[in-house]
């Protein structure tokens, strides 16, 4: 997510619960298995309404392609948050909704695998709302602390409306994709608002791999990287392992079919 507004960082509110049930350790029952405001559950029910005119939005045909794909475990059962952890929340959080984790309007915070990931495949689809949306997805990332320096973070912005201007002038780093502040991704490769998109993410060894879509925008080795103030910015490249995370930052967007494959 973009950090140029470093006071609208995370916040949790222990109610809140995610689309993105993710099939790992037990967490406490919270009660925000459904939007907690009118606004979150208009929000919710309006990007339903647009996929359905798009179709292939069935909770269960997601669940099929999860258990198809040999050698993939689903993160989130598409119900509650079970084996995820929520940091820093703020707002309403997230929500469980149609089988979507969502992050709230002006909510979001750190949801955080409880188990530690090493080397991996991580595939997702996740759908940006018709004003677009700046989030992130944390790799080998510790609990506390920025997930993009002391982990990494795979850059999540609506590629239109960042080139509308929306968040200023960014540099290619902060694009859709990247390893933020770090590599910077191909453009190009984004659906419309309101179109989900399938992303898969392969962290193996020094190795980092993006997919948009089915096309290559990152294919980085972490050793390539030598500049010095980079490298003392980032010591969370040097990490080897860690949680995965949403790392909301105020806007609505929804993640669904979230499973990983360990390597």
């Amino acid at each position: 997510m973009l950090r140029m507004r470093r006071s609208l960082l995370f916040s949790f509110v222990p109610s809140a619960t995610l689309t993105c049930a993710l099939a790992l350790a037990p967490v406490a029952p919270t009660s925000a298995q459904q939007p907690s405001s009118p606004r979150a559950l208009a929000d919710a029910l309006k990007l339903s309404a647009r996929t359905m005119k798009h179709g292939s939005d069935s909770l269960a045909g997601a669940a099929a392609q999860a258990h198809s794909e040999e050698g993939f475990t689903p993160l989130f059962d598409g119900k509650t948050l079970t084996g995820w952890t929520l940091v820093n929340g703020k707002g309403e959080g997230y929500g469980v909704k149609d089988g979507m984790i969502f992050c709230a309007r002006g909510g979001g915070g750190k949801l955080m695998t409880e188990r530690e990931f090493s080397n991996f495949v991580l595939r997702f689809e996740f759908r940006m709302p018709p004003e677009g949306a700046n989030n992130g997805i944390g790799i080998r990332a510790p609990l506390e602390g920025d997930a993009a320096y002391n982990g990494m973070e795979i850059q999540f912005l609506d590629e239109a409306t960042a080139l509308s201007g929306k968040w200023g002038k960014l540099r290619d780093a902060q694009y859709h994709g990247s390893i933020y502040d770090v590599v910077p991704a191909k453009r190009g490769a984004m659906k419309p608002q309101g179109v989900w998109n399938y992303e898969e993410i392969t962290a193996n060894g020094r190795q980092i791999t993006v997919k948009l879509n089915d096309q290559v925008i990152v294919d980085a080795n972490l050793d390539d990287v030598k500049d010095p103030k980079t490298l003392a910015k980032h010591p969370g490249l040097q990490r080897t392992s860690g949680h995965i995370g949403l790392l909301g930052h105020n806007d609505y967007i929804q993640f669904r079919n979230i499973r990983i494959k360990e390597l």
